[in-house]
């Protein structure tokens, strides 16, 4: 499903059919869900921010998860976790690098 040379992994809040997934915070609850997984692991009010590992996006319009490969290396079940819940719900996944918005 995914390149063990993947840098990044996007998950994107759509079906391969292309029906939208709901409900539609479910980026925010996947990314909240990973916000322990984290450099250093969990500290104190961890769980008030996302990690820098799984982080909710949108990508043209459409909600998404960007999952680091950093998490595959350091916590595997983590990475198999969000892997399957991409695959159970039959969402688009993609392999891909984020990059910064240009500065304005």
């Amino acid at each position: 499903m995914v390149s063990s040379s993947a840098k990044e992994v996007f998950i994107l809040g759509q079906t391969r059919a292309g029906k939208i997934f709901r409900p539609s915070d479910w980026a925010e609850r996947l990314a909240g869900v990973m916000s322990s997984f984290r450099p250093g692991g969990a500290q104190p009010g961890s769980h008030l921010s996302y990690s820098p590992w799984c982080i909710p996006t949108l990508i043209g319009g459409v909600k998404a998860v960007v999952v680091n490969s950093e998490l595959r290396n350091l916590e595997p079940m983590a990475w198999d976790f969000v892997l399957n819940f991409a695959k159970d719900n039959d969402l688009q996944v993609a392999e891909a690098c984020l990059l910064p918005d240009p500065p304005k």
